[in-house]
């Protein structure tokens, strides 16, 4: 039996991709992933990851890997259709990694709050037969898809750190970084507009452009004053 991992990395980022990630593996390999240590990417530094990753690779029948774009994401976040958000597009994703690889099972971490009906929504795009387990906090349950995890982080990782040798060190890309913050907020007063490596759905980078205009407003006041 040919079983599938999936799981995502940078959901939650405000700066770069979301990186979905399936490992194929067979029924009998499930073993050597836990000995060779996969566990959620989470949980494991980048130097962890990195050798991980070469070991997985060697494991595993082959992989896939889907990249979201932040254009991607803000069109469907800032959609009013409530099927069309963020949620469906990641289900979305994970059908391609599915459709890619034709497992016999495919495993999922559930991005949904209700992991069934995150099911339907895979299974309703896919055209060949295939039983799809969706379950929350997979990637600490299932060593395929604690695999997939660190096949997504280390790919995110890859295009951040491309980012940064364009853009500058931006730190992890989450507003709950204070690098981040700062960066994000100095794009904005500077260029007026966001590249397209940042989200700009974001509710943070939302805050931070209207911040900025207010910033400018009070400015041209103080100017006009002057």
């Amino acid at each position: 039996m040919r079983i599938l991992g999936v799981d995502d990395a940078g959901r939650g980022c405000v700066i770069g991709p979301l990186v979905v990630a399936g490992v194929l593996i067979d029924e009998s390999s499930q073993l050597e992933l836990l000995e060779l240590g996969v566990r959620d990417s989470k949980l494991l530094s980048r130097c962890q990851r990195k050798k991980l990753f070469e070991g997985i690779k060697r494991i595993a029948i082959t992989t896939h890997v889907v990249k979201v774009s932040p254009a991607e994401i803000d069109k469907v976040v800032n959609s009013r259709r409530r099927l069309h958000k963020l949620n469906r597009l990641e289900a979305k994703a994970m059908a391609e990694v599915i459709r890619a690889l034709r497992p016999d099972v495919a495993i999922v971490d559930a991005s949904d709050v209700l992991a069934d009906r995150y099911r339907r929504h895979i299974t309703e795009l896919l055209s060949f037969q295939v039983k799809v387990v969706s379950e929350h906090k997979a990637d600490k349950n299932y060593p395929v898809v604690s695999a997939a995890s660190i096949i997504a982080k280390v790919e995110r990782d890859d295009c951040i750190e491309k980012l940064k040798a364009q853009h500058g060190d931006f730190g992890s890309g989450y507003m709950t970084d204070l690098k981040t913050k700062v960066f994000i907020e100095s794009l904005i007063e500077e260029c007026g507009v966001y590249p397209d490596f940042v989200r700009c759905s974001w509710k943070p980078a939302k805050e931070a452009k209207m911040n900025a205009g207010t910033k400018q407003t009070k400015l041209h006041r103080r100017m006009a004053k002057a």
